[in-house]
């Protein structure tokens, strides 16, 4: 659970330099693209010095092409394209922390159905009354977390916008254990979401474009570009960890860690924007994660 609640962490890191990308650019399809499309170009350099993870590759293509692997259970990387438009639409209409208590909403309750009905790596795992309190404060931590951040102007049904986006989040994170389970290594599943991710991000950014005109010119700064490698590490580490944890545990762990990391970056980066709210929030999203790990324990 520490090393899930890291993960989450590296997410929020990730999140604000995709997010400094988008603004330089002026574009956030193209940026999302262009961390993604890093990504991806990394983990094919990773297959030329990694003779087994290829080998573990090919394989699965040829078992997915025999339709051996079940072909839905290898489009991960939907999700993570789902949450990277859903926040690009409509981010700027709810606000950042109205989008992420709907993601956190959508999210968990996908663990929930998830773990009960088995989509993930580690079979059944039944709904006991703490992982349902857990869940429960999670959502109600991640509020209390972000309540100073609300935005009531957009119209009511937009909020299903970013409940998809926390949907397809959760679910990436089931079938990505799969893939991690049945492929005998998370890279394998990394390597997957990275393919379809950048392929469906890349067609976004190419029809915006047409409609929209071009981005700005790239930046030069290079730290601009390390979303893409700590992508890299954020989708391998949750797929190596599906399996051990349940979605719902690893999904409320990440969230946690994304949570809290996103109060450091706020307290390094603008601490007198910090309120009591916001780290008791904070705090009570790792209480949540650890109910949903004690369970998982007892049982």
């Amino acid at each position: 659970m520490p090393a899930a609640i890291v993960c989450g962490v590296m997410g929020a890191i990730q999140a604000r330099i995709n997010s400094d990308l988008a603004a330089e650019l002026d574009d956030g399809f193209a940026a999302s693209a262009i961390s993604f499309g890093t990504g991806l170009v990394i983990l094919l350099l990773l297959l030329v010095i990694m003779p087994t993870v290829r080998h573990l590759a090919a394989r699965f293509w040829r078992e997915l092409r025999s339709r051996e692997f079940p072909w839905y259970l290898a489009i991960g990387g939907v999700g993570g394209a789902v949450y990277v438009l859903g926040q690009a639409f409509s981010v700027s209409l709810l606000g950042v922390a109205l989008f992420i208590v709907c993601v956190v909403a959508g999210q968990t309750v996908t663990g929930l159905v998830v773990d009960r009905v088995g989509l993930g790596p580690g079979g059944v795992r039944h709904l006991t009354p703490l992982r349902v309190l857990g869940a429960a404060l999670m959502v109600v931590s991640v509020v209390l977390a972000m309540s100073r951040g609300f935005s009531t102007q957009a119209p009511w049904y937009l909020l299903a916008l970013p409940m998809v986006a926390g949907v397809a989040m959760g679910l990436q994170q089931a079938t990505n254990g799969r893939v991690t389970q049945h492929s005998g290594h998370f890279l394998v599943a990394t390597l997957g979401n990275f393919v379809v991710g950048t392929a469906v991000l890349a067609l976004a950014a190419s029809m915006h474009m047409l409609a929209a005109g071009a981005p700005q010119a790239l930046p030069p700064n290079p730290l601009l570009y390390l979303g893409g490698p700590i992508g890299i590490v954020f989708i391998a580490m949750a797929a190596y960890l599906a399996g051990p944890l349940g979605v719902l545990t690893l999904a409320m762990s990440t969230i946690a860690g994304q949570i809290v990391g996103s109060v450091v970056i706020d307290a390094i980066a603008a601490p007198g924007h910090l309120t009591v709210t916001t780290v008791a929030g904070a705090a009570l999203t790792l209480l949540a994660a650890v109910l949903a790990a004690s369970s998982r324990r007892r049982a």
